[in-house]
């Protein structure tokens, strides 16, 4: 027997889940399809949306040509959609939408990390700002072209909401625009923990691979020490690099226990019946334990001053802002060496006015452009605009 997406949430899902029967809907009306749900529908398109793709060659931490084996924002996207979906599961939240909301959250990142966001922000503080949530929910809105009704991917309300509400401790959340500055749903509550879990981890496990972080520093923290100490308990002496992955393993698996298991106590604390009794609180109900956080925290600023501050991933950050900051200035100076597509978006906006086809002036264009651009592709660029020897 066929079980349709509205029967299936009805039975299974909690009371304060999100159900896609009761989405605010899209901006564009479209036809729903019988068997499947709309967040099922927002998942694919966004899986086969170009941003999607480019993910792949984009830098979490370390630049894409440093090694294959380092996370790119496409690897650690779907670890954050594996930590996410687990998470909705036991609480019973909408898995659908937690996997949509997690595949789309880093759609708006730039090339090169958040050395990327920060120069394009200062390059657009006065049209402005460059925010990489309002960027991805830009490209879900406007610059995804494949549809021949309406521009962009035409979301539910939903993701689009899980989108610009993302917020974890390397992201801002801006606020207002198409949404209420009230909590958000528990499933992007439950993306943005995730993520938090995910790069925390990973950004360990590459740090160790890279040599930028010793496992001497790591042993004074005690969220590392329970781990390891697991782990020699249970399999005694192990080869290093299973060992490493082992501990990383042991340490998501805690904390992801830990967060379950604290969300469900603040849940029944709170009292939540509905979708709207938690989009109510002033506070967010999908949270560690202050045990937990008190563990988090020293292993968070042991990362951030021996592997975000590490002088080499100064040298690339700093390096990386130059390439963005000359890109952009040489465009801006001479928009006729953009690609035939985005100088038509200038001369439709009338140069450096706003108001062409999706209202851009020519800085928007621009940074559309560059915030576009993979690591390997914005390097390759550089090269054919900076370099006498390469062909353009």
């Amino acid at each position: 027997m066929t079980i349709c997406a509205k029967e299936f949430e009805n039975k299974y899902l909690a009371d304060y889940a999100m159900k896609s029967c009761v989405s605010r809907g899209r901006t564009h009306k479209e036809k729903e399809h019988p068997y499947r749900g709309c967040y099922q529908r927002d998942r694919d398109r966004i899986i086969h949306s170009a941003a999607f793709r480019r993910l792949e060659y984009k830098t979490q931490v370390f630049v894409n040509h440093e090694g294959d084996y380092y996370r790119t924002r496409l690897t650690h996207t779907l670890e954050v959609s594996q930590i996410a979906r687990t998470i909705a599961s036991i609480l019973r939240l909408n898995t659908d939408l937690v996997e949509a909301i997690a595949l789309a959250h880093d759609l708006g990142h730039t090339p090169f990390g958040h050395s990327g966001e920060e120069v394009l922000d200062d390059l657009m503080a006065d049209s402005g700002g460059f925010n990489h949530n309002l960027q991805g929910l830009r490209i879900v809105d406007v610059l995804e072209e494949r549809y021949p009704d309406f521009s962009g991917l035409n979301l539910s309300w939903e993701v689009r909401e899980g989108i610009v509400k993302h917020s974890s401790f390397h992201d801002r959340s801006p606020e207002g625009g198409d949404f209420d500055y009230r909590m958000p749903s528990l499933e992007t509550q439950v993306v943005d923990i995730a993520d938090e879990i995910a790069y925390n981890n990973h950004d360990l496990d590459d740090g160790l691979t890279s040599g930028l972080l010793e496992e001497s520093g790591l042993r004074k923290k005690k969220l590392w020490k329970l781990a390891e100490r697991g782990v020699r308990q249970q399999y005694g002496k192990l080869k290093p690099q299973i060992r490493k992955y082992q501990i990383i393993r042991a340490m998501i698996d805690t904390q992801v226990t830990d967060l379950i298991e604290e969300t469900k106590s603040r849940i029944m604390k709170a009292g939540v019946k509905s979708v709207e009794d938690c989009r109510g609180l002033e506070y967010k109900l999908v949270s560690f334990s202050k045990e937990m956080e008190s563990v988090r925290l020293p292993l968070k600023d042991y990362l951030m001053d021996s592997l975000y501050h590490h002088y080499r991933v100064v040298r690339m950050s700093i390096k990386a802002k130059r390439f963005i900051r000359e890109l952009f200035e040489v465009y801006l100076n001479n928009p006729r060496q953009l690609p035939r597509e985005q100088a038509d978006k200038i001369s439709a906006a009338g140069g450096s006015a706003s108001g062409g086809k999706y209202g851009e002036d020519k800085k928007r264009v621009i940074c559309d452009y560059i915030a576009g651009m993979t690591d390997r592709y914005a390097l390759d660029e550089y090269k054919k605009l900076f370099d006498p020897y390469e062909k353009v």
